[in-house]
């Protein structure tokens, strides 16, 4: 069934993954996005199959390895895949006026680079992390990184599946971030993501990471201020990624008429 023109129409990347079936669900239960492509590596099974056959469902929609196909009838992509295969089809998204919204995490800074050359032409939103609530939590961050400036320490603790290929975590790195910029510090410059043997007293200026990787644990992250008495914890606990797919269609809904552009989930939420 083709979208009416009041519909956004969505194409999905790693169509056959958990993170895509959540999101094809989002779309179908949504009353104003229509799944119009779906898009997964060559060598996937599903490939040929109806994107939404796991639901009971038949969208029309066949899950394809060809960028050309998938992002055909598109308005916008979503895509929470790998580095390497999110910049390959935002390429083709970049050609084709396709906006994109990413939710992929492990990106090095010559590919964020790139990311920010392709919004020069369309418009994208890209968040390591697209649930509202942990948006939310990065402005309660903020907040309290400025109160707390001079004497806690800082931890960052997260915790993610078995699966997880990245680490620390894309959300747990955006976290660091936003309390060094309050801070006046570049996370670059005071992060800590290991230690190990004698490594000497804490450095007061440093920002801790830890990471967790076990079982099916969908995300949590915990940002503790530690402090002389008492300490202060800030935690988000996500039971379900349903959270980010339902992020992503807000994200979706605010690329609407854009042209150009890089926005991250801030914007969309109207946090700046």
């Amino acid at each position: 069934m083709a979208a009416s023109p009041s519909m956004h129409k969505v194409a999905v990347a790693g169509a056959s993954g958990r993170m895509g079936h959540m999101l094809i669900e989002a779309i179908r239960a949504s009353g104003d996005c229509q799944l119009t492509g779906a898009l997964d590596i060559a060598s996937s099974p599903a490939i040929g199959n109806d994107a939404a056959a796991f639901l009971g469902h038949a969208s029309g929609v066949p899950i394809s390895s060809d960028p050309a196909v998938g992002l055909a009838d598109a308005g916008v992509l979503i895509d929470f895949t790998r580095p390497e295969g999110t910049l390959a089809v935002l390429t083709a998204c970049r050609e084709r006026g396709v906006n994109a919204v990413i939710g992929t995490t492990g990106f090095h800074d010559g590919q964020k680079q790139q990311i920010a050359d392709a919004a020069r032409d369309i418009a994208v939103v890209m968040a390591p992390n697209m649930s509202v609530g942990v948006n939310v939590t990065l402005k309660l961050l903020e907040m309290a990184a400025k109160a707390l400036a001079s004497g806690y320490d800082i931890e960052i603790i997260e915790a993610h599946h078995r699966h997880k290929v990245d680490a620390p975590s894309g959300t747990a790195l955006k976290m660091g971030e936003v309390v060094a910029q309050a801070l006046g510090r570049k996370l670059k410059d005071c992060a800590v993501y290991a230690r190990e043997g004698v490594t000497g007293e804490r450095d007061p200026s440093t920002i801790g990471f830890s990471t967790i990787r076990g079982g099916d644990i969908v995300g949590d992250h915990t940002v503790l201020f530690a402090g002389t008495g008492e300490r202060i914890e800030i935690t988000h606990k996500s039971a379900s990624r349903a959270t980010y797919a339902q992020g992503s269609l807000r994200a979706v809904r605010f690329l609407a008429g854009k042209r150009s552009g890089l926005f991250d989930m801030f914007d969309v939420l109207g946090l700046r």
